[in-house]
């Protein structure tokens, strides 16, 4: 196993110009073009055979090893958001607008690294290994489905992803079994009312107050009617009805999300955000329009997969602490994979120990420890080679 990991911090220095190449041409969710071109040059050039327009702009790039064995699905995610970078990188984003503030430019140059790595040990292999490399992750219905329909899952026995963290602490790993990330759903309410001018509010049905009132009720929902130990969240993150200073609003819309673990709980915040709602607007004699757009299903690791990545990730150079992380409400479409084969997703900490502040996911400032990019392939690189060593001397599957 030193092999790989030598080899990887030989790569480093590669690993790193990739992902800030990648850093520099940003495409967003669905319009991965370019990235989708360069990922498929670089698995071309080592002699791997290579899907393009996996349900999209996904690509699937193939080694087949010297023997037979397992096959090991390893994920990458590569689209960017809609953010205007304020950095002050070197290689920050070219593109006005779009930015990598999710670290899914070092998730691509990982396991670039990775199968250039792989590929030099082709002949010592134990079965096949696909790299599975995403688009559109950020953005629902996501990019998993559809490559799932086209076939990326294919011949899998096993598939394996990590997520570089920005505020947890460089050389650390965080795995859970079990609910990892929650169910991200989103809302969106138009409240009608009847507006009129602001010196005579008794005239009319004020969409803004009742809007208010409408939030204010929502909140109620996790505070009295969830279980305190069954987390959730609704949150109202949009609120328009922009008028003159004097003409009190005829409608008012807002969007907001609902985040979840279980699936009852899901659906009863569903309903009972409507039930709110209406109630809210019968009372001031308003109508409404209410959409409710489910998102990712909750991310479930599965148990003896979670294990192998928190028992082997112990023994990773670079590696200095492995720990149970806590669920997070935040999404993740690797959910769908962990739903057709078994598998395990982990964290990989990217906070640089020097600096004074990091910033979390999805900010303008948003930046990683670029060393996070070789213990992320290290970890992935040694559940690969150990899962196939261990198929292989039939000690019997791992899950």
């Amino acid at each position: 196993m030193s092999t790989i990991f030598e080899k990887l911090d030989n790569m480093s220095e590669e690993i790193i110009e990739i992902r800030r190449y990648l850093h520099q041409h940003p495409e967003l969710s669905f319009q991965e073009v370019n990235t989708a071109a360069f990922i498929a040059e670089f698995h071309l050039k080592l002699g791997h055979q290579v899907r393009t327009n996996v349900g999209g702009n996904g690509v699937l790039a193939y080694l087949k090893g010297g023997k037979s064995g397992p096959t090991v699905a390893l994920r990458a995610d590569f689209d960017a958001l809609p953010i205007h970078e304020q950095t002050d990188l070197p290689f920050k984003s070219e593109h006005d607008g779009v930015m990598h503030a999710c670290g899914h430019d070092g998730h691509t140059a990982s396991l670039l690294g990775l199968a250039k790595v792989l590929n030099g040990m082709k002949d010592e292999i134990e079965g096949t290994i696909v790299f599975l490399h995403q688009h559109a992750e950020e953005l629902p219905p996501g990019g998993a489905v559809s490559m799932i329909a086209d076939g990326c899952l294919d011949g899998v026995d096993v598939i394996f992803g990590t997520h570089l963290q920005a505020q947890m602490p460089l050389g650390e790993i965080g795995y859970r079994t079990g609910p990892l990330q929650a169910a991200p759903d989103r809302f969106d309410i138009k409240i009608q009312g009847d507006g009129g001018h602001g010196a005579s509010p008794h005239e009319t049905k004020d969409s803004i107050v009742i809007g208010g009132q409408l939030i204010s009720n929502l909140q109620q929902i996790v505070s009295r009617k969830i279980d305190p130990l069954d987390s959730a969240v609704v949150s109202v993150c949009s609120f328009e009805a922009k008028n003159p200073y004097n003409v009190i609003a005829d409608s008012a819309f807002m969007t907001g999300t609902v985040r979840t673990f279980k699936e009852e709980t899901r659906s009863f915040i569903e309903n009972e955000i409507e039930q709110i709602v209406k109630g809210t607007c019968d009372v001031s004699g308003a109508s409404y329009e209410y959409t409710y757009i489910r998102g990712y299903p909750t991310l479930i690791n599965h148990k003896s997969e979670t294990e192998f990545i928190a028992t082997l990730a112990e023994d990773v150079p670079g590696v200095e602490a492995v720990n149970e992380t806590p669920p997070i409400m935040g999404g993740e479409d690797f959910a769908y994979y962990l739903q057709h084969v078994k598998g395990s997703f982990f964290f990989t900490g990217a906070k640089d120990p020097k600096w004074n502040k990091s910033y979390p996911h999805h900010h303008p400032k948003f930046d990683i420890d670029e060393r996070a990019l070789v213990i992320a392939a290290k970890v992935l690189g040694k559940a690969t080679l150990e899962y196939m060593e261990q198929a292989s001397k039939s000690l019997g599957e791992v899950y």
